[in-house]
């Protein structure tokens, strides 16, 4: 008698270029799976993907823990892109309400103690998979006392990132802890829109006040008006304002800093170095995504900068040790 395969041996199910050629270009990946069964199974061609890590070090696997929680407050859905170096957390402005995208980036050998992954091909050695980041934080949540914790990409009835912890005991006797969590697979087709976005031909970058602070002064514009204003200059200062009606709040800023790149950010004279250092470049945005943004904040940043193309978006960036979380905030009118 044959031993029976396992199944998290399986290899997983990846659209063919055939396949996806049936999707609608404006498809959007929560709506992949769907679209997949309307396509047909037989139409699908199976490429073995795998991906297992594991971290020992429980200081990395609280930090993991942390920035997984701060992505499930910014977003319910995003793409998680696997490269032999990195993960990406993404959301891009295409498929998501509002037009807000994120890039957040961590570079594996700072968190796993073990690391491996084959991709869809040798020249394509990636995966990308949709994940609901809340899903992911709560399993990792309940594991953060355990001796090591394996993450490995799985076949059950579904694709799954399956996390397996193993806890402290009294006895001889080990108790694991399994957490499957559901993945949609991405097919190449879409990959492009998961690339990192581009740096914006920003007017003004700036470095950002204690973010305790500014989430404080948001809480409270929160309550008065749906929009706010954000402007800064080249001399490192900063206005919060909100304008309705009834009132008129600033809250002002000095001293903050600009980073370096804004001195030089064009090599050809550009806005940044022609620019008045005095003259404020200015965004009005939806109150509630800066706050959602300030809400999220767990992973303690060594670096809090912003950019603003005037009118046009916010392009808020946060840097650590190992993990740097790009977010863009769209103006409206």
């Amino acid at each position: 008698m044959k031993p029976e395969k396992k199944k998290e041996e399986l290899p997983l199910l990846f659209p063919s270029d055939t396949a996806s050629k049936n999707l609608p270009p404006e498809a959007e990946p929560e709506k992949l799976h769907a679209s997949l069964l309307t396509a047909g199974l037989n139409s699908l061609s199976r490429v073995r993907m795998k991906f297992r890590g594991k971290i020992i070090d429980i200081a990395c696997l609280n930090h993991f823990s942390r920035v997984i929680t701060t992505i499930s407050k910014l977003t319910k859905m995003c793409v998680l892109r696997l490269t032999p170096d990195n993960l990406f957390f993404v959301l891009s402005g295409k498929v998501a309400n509002g037009g807000v995208s994120m890039w957040c980036e961590l570079s594996q050998a700072n968190f796993f103690d073990e690391y491996q992954m084959e991709g869809v091909s040798s020249e394509d050695n990636e995966i990308c998979l949709e994940v609901t980041p809340e899903n992911l934080s709560r399993a990792l949540k309940t594991v953060q006392n355990a001796k090591a914790v394996k993450v490995k990409l799985t076949k059950k009835h579904c694709p799954c990132l399956t996390i397996a912890a193993e806890l402290p005991t009294l006895s001889s006797v080990s108790r694991v802890v399994t957490h499957d969590v559901p993945v949609d697979v991405i097919p190449r087709r879409l990959w492009h829109e998961f690339k990192e976005p581009s740096m914006p031909d920003f007017d003004v970058s700036i470095y950002l006040p204690p973010l305790k602070t500014m989430k404080n002064v948001v809480d409270r514009m929160k309550n008065l008006s749906n929009f706010l204003v954000m402007e800064a200059n080249l001399n490192g200062e900063m206005n919060l304002k909100i304008e309705t009606d009834l009132v008129s709040v600033t809250t002002h800023f000095k001293d903050l800093g600009n980073p370096p790149w804004g001195d030089d950010a064009s090599q050809d004279g550009g806005p940044s170095q022609s620019r008045d250092p005095e003259a404020m470049a200015q965004a009005r945005v939806d109150i509630r995504k800066l706050q959602q943004f300030l809400m999220g904040q767990q992973v303690n940043p060594s670096k809090a900068m912003c950019n603003i193309v005037h009118e046009r978006v916010l392009h808020l960036i946060l840097l650590h040790e190992d993990v740097s979380l790009q977010y863009f905030i769209p103006a409206v009118a």
